[in-house]
């Protein structure tokens, strides 16, 4: 990342003095945040597109992150994609996955590359098909190394889930479940949701009694790896242990799905995707998409840049779905304020914004102008199904509005 760059996301984020104790962390949030957070997306596409409800007329903006989920929209064959990040390591993996989704030969080598994620042959393909056709700053970065010194391109000849903050996270909380005497992997083992519960209950519900998992889950630095700063670490605690929260937000992800149709347990319990012909998969990876993902994929835009300064630049009532992730957990009101005014501004009639908070409730009401957000209509009963719904499990709420009629 530039120095611009980091700049760029620390400002986002900083939201007390420099030197006080939140603003430290802040600013100790913003060092980590500086490289691969996400080597793959938190929030389930599925339920996304469903609460979009998207139609071939629709421009989405969303953030980037992974990537995943702008490729995986490409399903719903909307008219056009933009993707924005401020994190070039995120910018760099979605240039990454356009590129492959143009130029690797087939399917089977698109999934190994960024489902399977651990072959050497990944190595062969990215010199032979991908890397001609991308930027000289994506493969820089890609060629280039890490902290420890290993080519970043390697992490897809060795497990690229494993890689990036939250790769790392989880592998930290695998290994603190070993010295705890459970593997995590067991729960993959489940034929039903019945054998699921049990096993969680069993083998992995005690783990967040052990008082050591208890004091490091009530450190805000400890959970930067989920990609959860200070401001949203106090909204996902509440006023109880942060270990309560995580034991139910992890009972959710490992009880009320089937492992069949949640890959977001398999990266949480496995630390990879399933493997098989019915293996469940992001969207974008699954067989029967791929075609459409390969047809459509010059229709998402890619940029690094703010997503409010963006919207800045568009002409009036020129987009009608807006997928803003978990980022308005970290945004003072004032940044509220500027981000929703250019919503409404770029916004089309029905137009829709879809969000994720850490807590359960909607953070919006007393925080933007009532002149703003009197624009739109919160959809409480929809957005308490799609919480329900949404198989990563790991957020409080899932939030929609849509765009009142003049």
């Amino acid at each position: 990342m530039t120095g611009k760059t980091q700049k760029a996301v620390a400002a986002a984020m900083q939201r007390h003095g420099q030197l006080s104790k939140q603003g430290l962390l802040e600013r100790a949030f913003a060092w980590a945040f500086r490289g691969l957070v996400y080597a793959q997306i938190w929030e389930d596409p599925v339920v996304d597109m469903a609460a979009l409800a998207i139609t071939p007329d629709c421009h989405v903006v969303t953030i980037a992150s992974g990537g995943c989920n702008a490729l995986s929209y490409l399903t719903a064959n909307p008219d056009a994609i933009t993707a924005v990040d401020l994190n070039t390591a995120h910018i760099a993996l979605g240039t990454l996955k356009l590129a492959a989704a143009r130029h690797l030969p087939d399917h089977a080598s698109f999934l190994r590359f960024f489902g399977h994620a651990a072959s050497r042959d990944n190595l062969d393909a990215y010199q032979r098909h991908i890397r001609p056709h991308i930027d000289e700053p994506t493969r820089r970065y890609w060629e280039g190394r890490d902290l420890i010194g290993r080519r970043r391109i390697g992490g897809f000849a060795h497990g690229v889930h494993k890689r990036g903050l939250l790769g790392r996270f989880i592998g930290a909380a695998h290994l603190l479940a070993r010295l705890h005497g459970v593997d995590p992997r067991l729960l993959l083992e489940a034929q039903t949701l019945e054998e699921q519960r049990i096993i969680f209950e069993r083998d992995v519900a005690p783990v967040f009694d052990r008082g050591l998992v208890k004091w490091l889950t009530d450190q805000p630095a400890s959970l930067f790896g989920l990609g959860i700063p200070p401001a949203q670490f106090d909204a996902l605690a509440g006023d109880g242990r942060m270990a309560d929260v995580l034991r139910q937000r992890l009972e959710k992800l490992a009880c009320d799905f089937d492992l069949t149709d949640n890959y977001f347990a398999w990266q949480a319990f496995g630390r990879r995707y399933g493997e098989g012909p019915s293996a469940p998969l992001p969207p974008y990876l699954q067989a029967r998409h791929y075609a459409s993902v390969v047809n459509r994929v010059d229709r998402i835009a890619l940029m690094h840049a703010n997503l409010t300064d963006h919207l800045a630049t568009l002409p009036v009532a020129s987009c009608d779905r807006y997928v803003l992730l978990d980022a308005q957990d970290w945004m003072t009101d004032a940044q509220l304020a500027a981000l929703w005014t250019q919503i409404t501004r770029t916004a089309r009639p029905g137009s829709r914004i879809l969000f994720r908070t850490a807590g359960e409730a909607d953070i919006m009401p007393g925080r933007i102008p009532d002149a703003i957000l009197s624009r739109w209509c919160y959809q409480a009963e929809a957005s308490r199904g799609f919480t329900a719904q949404d198989r990563s499990a790991i957020y409080g709420g899932v939030h929609l509005y849509i765009l009142a009629e003049a």
